[in-house]
């Protein structure tokens, strides 16, 4: 019974994650503008050189925050999954995300929201970690 309501959750939040950054009314992209960004830290720099407060609908949290859900919920989901192997599938579905963004024209492809998104389900993994049986071990030799 856990397991299918974790399930349902993971496909809720998935299924809220794509209308947010496919169907919202706030993704429109203007027709035939192919913006894009492959230089890191570069949105993020700008972000922080107009930086008047942190806000959840603004760019840098909003991207941390839309992929904390997947960190926290996969490692639920899939207890044998490894802290690395959360970065890399968070990863992939967000470059997946982007790339679709791109090829749709409703964003535009940032290698920060890469980035971001990525912090985000690492946050999300360590947040989940009081909910598993994992430890996370540092080796010190």
């Amino acid at each position: 019974m856990k397991k299918l309501v974790l399930y349902l959750c993971f496909t809720f939040y998935l299924c809220f994650l794509f209308y947010l950054l496919f169907f919202s009314h706030y993704r429109r992209s203007v027709e035939g503008i192919l913006a894009f960004n492959l230089i890191p830290f570069k949105t993020i720099d700008g972000y922080f050189s107009v930086f008047s407060g942190f806000s959840l609908t603004d760019q840098f949290v909003g991207n941390i925050i839309a992929f904390l859900p997947f960190g926290f919920l996969i490692v639920l989901l899939i207890p044998r999954l490894t802290f690395g192997k959360t970065l890399i599938f968070t990863f992939l579905l967000s470059l997946c995300i982007e790339c679709l963004q791109i090829g749709f024209r409703v964003g535009a492809f940032d290698v920060d929201d890469l980035l971001l998104n990525t912090l985000g389900g690492a946050i999300g993994f360590v947040c989940a970690l009081p909910f598993t049986t994992k430890k996370i071990e540092v080796d010190l030799e």
